[in-house]
This record gives structure tokens, C-alpha cells and sequence, in this order.
């Protein structure tokens, strides 16, 4: 299956995750190694769902979370188009704090992106290095890093992965080592 199979099949959802909290936040999906599955037949990776409502329950999260799917695709596939739709969502939601689930490979170049829009909300990028499906994944403690950062961090654009923050235009994947680190 392709890029564009995958981003047709994803039919354009909400849920709405309500705890009776104070403060919401916006969830937007668009794919990546955290909602990546393996296929045994095959031995490939795909996309079939988004895991982030497992996530936030086995998370045991309590706040306000609106979540919508925008797209299910790997980050070296994503375009330009893909990263307009990202920051109009981000520009058009009610909510003021934004967690964005991102591919690692190309989460730095949304986030710049993203930066150069101006928006005046709190923005945080995440994703995992490994899909939250195979049981070892960082992808529910990066989550929970990203929803701790969204709602204590002031307005700006930030990735958040291996437990730290980093500022968007400020930060980079290591190849070599596979984490995140500040530039």
C-alpha cells in the first residue's frame, strides 16, 4: 500500500476524551513509527489505526483531549501539502495547546514549518522509534512527556522525545544513536 492508499483509507475522524478537566488539548494524528503495525506475512510495517486512544487510556490520562485523525503516513513520505494541512489544523482548532504524533524522520522539518506560521499556541511535536504495538515502544512515554510539555510550556513550537523538550530550529535527530538532542 502506498502513501496516497494510505491517506485515502483513513476516513477523517474525531473522538472527544472528556474527564471534566479544565484545561483541553488538541491531538492531531498523522501517523509515523507510533502507529505503525507489523505485518507477519509480509514483514513489513503499515498502517491500520491510530493507537493513541490505548494509549491515553493505559496512560491513565485525565485531561481533556480532542483527537482527530489527519493522515496516516510515514514522515519521508509526507509533502508540502500534508504540512499545510498540519498547520491549518493547528491555526483553525479552539485549543490553544497542540500535540502533533509525527515520524521521527521528518518531525524537525514540520516543526519548522510549523514555526514559520507565527501561531500563537503551544505546539509539541512527538513520535517513537519504535511502534507502540510491539510492546517496547517509547511512544507511551513520549506521549506522556508531550502532554506534560503541552500544558506547562508558554506558547511555541517544541519536539518532545526521550523525556526532554527541545525547541523548534534548535534541535535534531542523531542517526547515529537514534535520539534527539539539541543542536
Amino acid at each position: 500500500m502506498n502513501s496516497d492508499e494510505s491517506r485515502n483509507l483513513v476516513e477523517k475522524k474525531e473522538s472527544h476524551i472528556n474527564f471534566d478537566v479544565h484545561m483541553s488539548i488538541r491531538l492531531l494524528i498523522t501517523g509515523g513509527t507510533f502507529d505503525k503495525e507489523y505485518d507477519l506475512i509480509n514483514g513489513k510495517l503499515y498502517f491500520n489505526d491510530t493507537n493513541v486512544g490505548e494509549i491515553l487510556e493505559r496512560g491513565r490520562n485525565t485531561t481533556d483531549v480532542s483527537v482527530r485523525t489527519l493522515m496516516m503516513v510515514d514522515s519521508l513520505e509526507m509533502t508540502d501539502e500534508d504540512r499545510e494541512l498540519i498547520i491549518s489544523q493547528c491555526i483553525k482548532c479552539d485549543e490553544d495547546k497542540v500535540i502533533i504524533t509525527h515520524g521521527t524522520d521528518t518531525m524537525v522539518e514540520t516543526a519548522l514549518k510549523i514555526q514559520e506560521a507565527a501561531i500563537s499556541k503551544t505546539i509539541v511535536l512527538t513520535g517513537a522509534m519504535i511502534p507502540y504495538t510491539f510492546g517496547s515502544s517509547d511512544g507511551l512515554y513520549n506521549m506522556g512527556s508531550a502532554m506534560a510539555f503541552v500544558q506547562t510550556l508558554p506558547h511555541g513550537v517544541y519536539i518532545a522525545m526521550n523525556g526532554r523538550y527541545f525547541l523548534a530550529g534548535n534541535v535534531r535527530k542523531n542517526r547515529k544513536t537514534g535520539y534527539f538532542e539539541s543542536l
